[in-house]
């Protein structure tokens, strides 16, 4: 195979986390060459298996050195940022990764002459409350104009086995006699399968989305904080009571938690202020076509995947009388 002929390069922002690793294993499927951009290429060795020889590579990258991001979109013919934080812990602040981070990634590829494919969320807002919202907003904006033609996608919740929603509860569940209801449990949610994100985020690598869009994706089920939690009880069989916490509590407990240094906060007081508003797709993208649906994917049902990797946290695991998972 010449150079001439070879598969187009894709270069990875964030290719070993959670969406990421999926992003790579879809893409790797369509045998696209795929260079995964990471601060610590050598922690990311569990993605070789993904691919074939040779067809995936990593380059050392971090959003907050402009160098780096330059250096790893050399050469690609398509650019995806995964790259996002859920709160803050030292330098990496919502400004600096989903702000600074994502306009550096997007003046790179501008600069290379790449496509890119944004991943966002769901309630980005450039006036939100709320300062994760606020710097995926203006990271969109941002973006697109910069690069007009890019793609951004929204998601809603994500869940799959690496996921940091229903682990998380069903770890606390091993232990807590009861589970918190922030605001009283009304947020609503639209979790949407890993897979069927990467898939999306695969078809824009393929062309298949429209340039300059944003497309929403959520799930196959509209559901409460409270529904979430219900099922995940009901898949790892256990029983455990709610607690409603205020919204003014949970955020005064958040502000408490990010103080604990090198510990990963159970909620935050930024988090807390996402939960006052519902995360599902907005009726003007379900009219426009602007979701899984409208591009062809078939929403995945949250009750065919959790027991898939909740089983662990089941009282006798995949032994628990009743138990749905094999």
């Amino acid at each position: 195979m010449t150079l001439s002929n070879l598969p187009p390069l894709v270069t990875i922002f964030g290719g070993s986390g959670f969406v990421g690793r999926h992003v790579v294993r879809a893409l790797a499927k369509r045998g696209y060459r795929i260079r995964v951009a990471v601060r610590r290429p050598d922690l990311a060795g569990h993605l070789q298996p993904l691919g074939t020889m040779g067809q995936i590579s990593f380059v050392q990258a971090n959003l907050r050195y402009r160098r780096s991001v330059d250096r790893a979109v050399e050469g690609a013919d398509h650019v995806i940022n995964c790259v996002g934080v859920l709160f803050e812990r030292g330098r990496n602040t919502f400004d600096a990764v989903q702000d600074f981070g994502a306009r550096a990634v997007a003046e790179a590829a501008r600069a290379a002459g790449a496509k890119l494919t944004h991943i966002s969320a769901i309630g980005a807002n450039t006036n939100s409350e709320s300062q994760y919202a606020r710097t995926k907003g203006r990271a969109e904006i941002a973006i697109l104009e910069t690069v007009p033609e890019a793609v951004i996608l929204r998601p809603s919740i994500i869940f799959g086995p690496e996921d940091d929603f229903f682990n998380k509860f069903a770890n606390m569940a091993r232990f807590a006699p009861v589970l918190p209801l922030i605001g009283g449990g009304q947020t609503k949610f639209q979790p949407v399968y890993v897979t069927d994100v990467a898939e999306a985020v695969a078809r824009s690598v393929d062309g298949k989305l429209k340039d300059g869009t944003i497309y929403e994706l959520g799930g196959a089920q509209v559901l409460s904080f409270r529904e979430c939690l219900e099922i995940m009880l009901n898949t790892i069989d256990r029983k455990r009571s709610f607690v409603s916490i205020p919204f003014g509590v949970a955020s005064l407990l958040g502000s408490v938690a990010s103080l604990v240094p090198f510990i990963a906060p159970p909620i935050t007081a930024d988090q807390v202020v996402l939960l006052k508003s519902d995360n599902v797709v907005s009726p003007t993208a379900e009219a426009e076509g602007r979701t899984l649906a409208g591009i062809g994917i078939e929403p995945t049902l949250l009750d065919s995947i959790l027991p898939t990797y909740l089983v662990r946290f089941r009282p006798q695991g995949q032994y628990t009388r009743g138990g749905r998972a094999a």
